[in-house]
């Protein structure tokens, strides 16, 4: 049983670095491509391996999976080799420490509880969009603007609320975000990231296995492994109550809580961007009297 988990542990660390091998060009680590047809998109093997200074054989084992403990001086040569930045870097130690370890069960989903006094802060942000989410991207509190602005999620029920869900199935995501190809790619990175190191928790394989299944799109840039999240600073929605709105966002880590974010927007006030927000904030859905928060209806 240990054996097969180190092993699992070892193949997403062999996985990781295939899929930076073949994603990394020969000319973009200074190699010299001859004038005939390369069969093998990217590095090939021992190239990777001459340039990280280390066998061959040692690093087709390491892809396979069927190394699991390399030394801190062979990531940080492979890293170099492929031209990794600080985020994939820490990826990749955080997968060769898993993968030398052996976890007995996978780690349990955080939990989804929100304290009371969080929503009182999502109350207390208006008119500011705001909301609580898990590590998995689940919407698990908010207020009405936080809600409103992803145009459409209030249409699903509460558990089924979900941003990355969102982005890849509802109908309404592409016409909301203008760079729609961009805000995919930087949720499939977060999620890559985060399911790297904890490949076997409930909460992000059960997200996993329905969009791979259900999105064409999703399962194209699960392959391609890309761990670096660049999260632009602001954010622009084509919203269809109050239309185009650019926003400054911030995310923060709740603490005592691991895994919650409170994700919030902003813009100056006396700006057509925060009358927007004041508009959205009026609009809104609003819990429902004497139903705990997340249970809304719409204001006639």
């Amino acid at each position: 049983m240990a054996s097969e988990s180190a092993y699992s542990e070892g193949a997403e660390l062999g996985r990781f670095l295939r899929a930076r091998r073949t994603q990394t060009g020969p000319e973009h680590v200074g190699l010299t491509v001859g004038a005939g047809i390369r069969r093998t998109p990217g590095l090939r093997r021992e190239e990777l391996a001459t340039l990280a200074g280390i066998s061959i054989d040692y690093y087709v084992r390491l892809e396979r999976g069927k190394e699991t403990r390399p030394s801190p001086a062979v990531l940080d040569s492979l890293a170099r080799a492929l031209r990794m930045d600080d985020q994939e870097h820490q990826h990749l130690r955080e997968l060769a420490a898993r993968a030398a370890r052996y976890a007995p069960q996978p780690p349990p989903a955080p939990s989804r509880a929100v304290r009371p006094h969080l929503r009182l802060l999502l109350e207390s942000l208006r008119p500011d969009p705001a909301y609580v989410i898990s590590r998995s991207m689940d919407v698990l509190a908010w207020n009405p603007g936080g809600l409103a602005l992803y145009a459409g999620l209030d249409d699903w029920p509460v558990k089924q609320r979900n941003l990355a869900r969102y982005l890849f199935l509802h109908p309404a995501a592409r016409d909301l975000f203008p760079d729609w190809d961009r805000q995919i790619t930087g949720c499939v990175a977060r999620l890559r990231a985060i399911a790297g190191t904890a490949p076997d928790a409930p909460d992000l394989t059960g997200l996993v296995g329905e969009l791979l299944l259900k999105s064409p799109d999703f399962a194209g840039l699960w392959e391609r492994y890309e761990v670096t999240g660049r999260k632009p600073a602001q954010k622009t929605f084509q919203h269809p109550q109050v239309g185009m709105v650019t926003l400054t966002s911030q995310s923060l880590h709740v603490e005592g809580t691991p895994g919650q974010r409170i994700g919030v927007y902003v813009a100056e006030p006396g700006t057509p961007d925060h009358d927007a927000l004041l508009l959205l904030d009026m609009t809104a859905p609003r819990p429902e009297h004497g139903l705990p928060p997340g249970t809304v209806r719409r204001r006639p």
